[in-house]
């Protein structure tokens, strides 16, 4: 009934495009998406301590329906500077929200806390995300890297380096949905002390290992682990991520695009959605396809957007790479 499409990434819904910016010495990055033509967008918020740009605009009453980039950053409330710089970008290309003669690129953003991952922070009056957000946003294509890398660079979960992630499906009835993510939990995205993925039973082709589910499970399996926990009253966190849909979709529909993408970060993040963490899904309706889902559509859709946020879950922590000071290992470096 489903399968992955052809790049396995966000960017199989046509119109999109993701571009990525990183300091490796700052251990933190960005990631840009953009939307050509503008997307119809929406949000949903479940975690607690969330941080983000122009996300009052997409509710479904208010009068702009579309935005031309969704970005995801790291740095805490600093990272929210990444979305002037890919609005500067998008300024450049002509692209924005006509006001007049005036063009206002609609750039809504949400950030994750990367500032205690080990990275060098200081960089002085003014933070660097503006110009990481510039140059994400100058360098997108359809094909872009995944793991540590953007928004992933210096992201960590309870057990190992979080990561970007990414991962698509096709409906049986053509619709195209994907899942961008960058994972940043104060949970853990494995079981136990395993190395086997709470999204195994959505994983398709052995995309993050083939592992499986444990043949048994470990008997502290259901136990949460807490990412610094000595330090748990600080919200060093925040898994943030973008669903989108090559269907034709309201404002609201969107919306409840991304209420039913959380159920991804709950299949596969445990635990997710807590009061540390500012758990958040964008919603993206490029419309390309032309098809307008009936009742029954809509409801497979939403299991897809479930089953396509946790494979991307697992890819990013799957494809994070050591870098030789990390606070937490790579899931690739356990054997």
């Amino acid at each position: 009934m489903m399968r992955k499409g052809a790049r396995n990434l966000i960017t199989d819904v046509p119109g999109l495009l993701v571009g990525n910016a990183e300091d490796v010495r700052l251990k933190s990055g960005v990631t840009a998406v953009l939307c050509d033509p503008p997307a119809t967008a929406a949000v949903q918020v479940l975690g607690g301590a969330p941080g983000t740009r122009e996300t009052d605009l997409l509710a479904p009453h208010n009068t702009v329906q579309a935005v031309d980039a969704i970005v995801l950053s790291g740095g805490s409330a600093f990272g929210l500077d990444a979305a002037s710089g890919v609005q500067a970008a998008l300024r450049e290309m002509g692209r924005g929200f006509a006001v007049g003669p005036h063009r206002v690129p609609i750039v809504p953003a949400a950030i994750l806390f990367d500032l205690a991952n080990g990275g060098d922070k200081d960089w002085g009056r003014y933070a660097p995300y503006r110009d990481l957000g510039y140059q994400a946003a100058r360098a997108v294509s359809a094909d872009f890297g995944t793991g540590s890398t953007g928004a992933g660079t210096g992201a960590l979960t309870a057990t190992f380096k979080g990561g970007l992630g990414s991962a698509s499906t096709v409906l049986s009835n053509g619709i195209t949905v994907g899942a961008l993510v960058a994972v940043n939990a104060i949970g853990s995205a494995t079981v136990g002390d395993t190395r086997h993925f709470w999204a195994a039973p959505f994983e398709m082709n052995d995309e993050f290992g083939g592992l499986g589910q444990p043949t048994h499970w470990p008997q502290d399996a259901a136990a949460p682990r807490f990412k610094f926990r000595e330090r748990q009253a600080s919200a060093t966190n925040t898994t943030i991520a973008v669903i989108a849909t090559d269907a034709l979709l309201t404002k609201a529909e969107a919306k409840r695009l991304a209420i039913a993408a959380h159920d991804g970060f709950s299949r596969a993040l445990w635990p997710s959605h807590t009061p540390l963490d500012g758990d958040l899904v964008f919603a993206l309706s490029t419309g390309t396809s032309g098809k307008t889902p009936l009742l029954q559509d809509f409801i497979d859709l939403s299991a897809a957007a479930a089953a396509t946020m946790a494979r991307a879950i697992a890819r990013g922590v799957y494809d994070a790479r050591d870098a030789g000071d990390d606070l937490m290992p790579a899931w690739s470096s356990r054997s």
